[in-house]
């Protein structure tokens, strides 16, 4: 069905005339010093049976006769603002600004998770779906759009300083897992080399990487004290790429000092 169709079932499943219709617009109308509010039995009776597009005064009054969202009656004109975030988010801008995301339900409820493994070890790094216990419906509108569930995350254990300070202990990051394949070439910044995501035997690193025969060699960032490792292929497993990471970059101020490494330069 056409749009048109569709506000035509709405109003016949409400038992609402199109009498009634032109009579509360007009209340609407009048109320807000506004004919543009103003919906007539006519002109409803074109939008229903063609492919009409009505003013968004229009469609106001419609969605409160009808008793429905107004991001609804916009989607079935093929305007999804549950959009406007992804969109928001990857449209350039050259000045830094504050950013204020438009949500069209607050409410709306999305999975995340509401309780962690009690067995799960802050210090180690994880899968984040490995860590979770439960998984809930929480209305919470800044994260409508990740998939955390069904998508793969990692958590940088509080003791792991493979990639600090490029990335922070305490760390979640975002995996791609269709990018499992190890690139080798000549990068020309830390910010341009990939950084892997990789499954242990008994653990999980996030680092650099590289394929030289039969063994991978996890590469930590040059600032970190930890070592380079090497392991045969069929010890270890690369997830994916990190793709996004959400860190803090200054230290919990109840964090002991004696947990964050001095940084020196290794031979």
């Amino acid at each position: 069905m056409h749009p048109g169709e569709n506000l035509k079932e709405l109003r016949s499943r409400l038992g609402v005339t199109l009498r009634q219709v032109e009579e509360e617009s007009q209340k609407i109308a009048k109320a807000r010093g506004n004919p543009e509010f103003f919906v007539s039995n006519h002109w409803l009776t074109k939008l229903e049976n063609t492919d009409s597009v009505p003013s968004i005064f229009k469609l106001f009054s419609l969605s409160a006769i009808y008793r429905v969202k107004f991001s609804e009656l916009l989607s079935l004109f093929g305007v999804d603002l549950d959009l406007l975030p992804k969109y928001q988010l990857e449209s350039p801008t050259q000045q830094t600004h504050l950013m204020q995301m438009e949500v069209s339900d607050a409410a709306r409820k999305v999975i995340f998770p509401v309780r962690f493994d009690r067995g799960f070890r802050v210090e180690a790094t994880n899968l984040l779906s490995r860590i979770v216990e439960v998984w809930g419906e929480v209305p919470i509108s800044l994260i409508q759009h990740l998939d955390i569930k069904h998508g793969r995350y990692g958590y940088i254990g509080l003791q792991d300083y493979t990639m600090y300070p490029l990335l922070r202990p305490g760390s979640f990051v975002q995996i791609d897992p269709s990018s499992r394949k190890v690139q080798s070439r000549p990068w020309r910044t830390e910010l341009d080399r990939p950084i892997y995501f990789v499954e242990l035997r008994d653990s999980y690193a996030c680092c650099w990487c590289e394929l030289q025969g039969n063994e991978l060699i996890l590469i930590p960032h040059s600032l970190s004290p930890c070592t380079t490792r090497r392991l045969p292929v069929d010890r270890a497993e690369v997830v994916g790429q990190v793709t996004a990471v959400a860190m803090r970059i200054v230290d919990p101020v109840d964090r002991p000092s004696d947990l964050v490494p001095q940084l020196t330069k290794r031979s």
